[in-house]
């Protein structure tokens, strides 16, 4: 049986003036959207235990710089080693592409005309507060939007990224990482 991807988003307890080390940010919210399932949902750190299978069973584990954040954030609660998990990194994928990072919000805005609701450093103020209805919707927005931009990817081959006279295309080929699954034998950390 083939897997399909996962697309994936966190938010951080905490900001890097407050942890120097990617790993000690701790995470607030997981939002996550199956393929498998068609569903997107969001958990609290101490339920992160939950998205363990989902990720240990993902053809792939997408987001945007997931391979440098997320997943790093995501280590600490993690029993097994996120290395060994296939990840595929929209942001890295871009990068490689026209030789610099594009924030997030930029490349929504010329592919889709659509906008972030928000940033991490209100996602943080938010979890300080107990703002958990606006955090959570916050990351459940981040999570629809990349799986989105990915879904324009596969679908039409290109993406697009702002520039001074108006727009870029970026071709892609993401269709593989919707379609195929990875080459990875990732043995299972946790007893599911």
């Amino acid at each position: 049986m083939s897997r399909l991807p996962v697309v994936i988003d966190l938010e951080t307890k905490y900001t890097f003036r407050e942890k120097k080390d990617v790993r000690e940010l701790g995470i607030s919210v997981f939002g996550i959207y199956d393929y498998a399932k068609d569903k997107i949902w969001v958990v609290r750190e101490e339920n992160i235990a939950e998205v363990f299978p989902f990720l240990e069973n993902a053809s792939y584990i997408i987001g945007y710089n997931v391979e440098k954040f997320d997943l790093q954030v995501l280590q600490k609660y993690y029993p097994g080693d996120v290395r060994r998990l296939p990840s595929f990194d929209l942001m890295e994928d871009i990068k490689k592409r026209v030789g610099k990072r594009i924030a997030l919000d930029e490349v929504l805005y010329a592919t889709l005309n659509a906008k972030k609701i928000g940033h991490g450093l209100k996602a943080v103020e938010d979890y300080k507060k107990g703002n958990w209805k606006d955090l959570e919707a916050y990351c459940l927005e981040d999570v629809r939007l990349t799986k989105e931009l990915f879904d324009f990817g596969v679908r039409n081959g290109k993406i697009f990224y702002p520039t001074a006279e108006g727009k870029e295309e970026i071709r892609v080929d993401w269709k593989k990482f919707l379609y195929e699954d990875s080459k990875s034998d990732v043995s299972l950390t946790l007893p599911f």
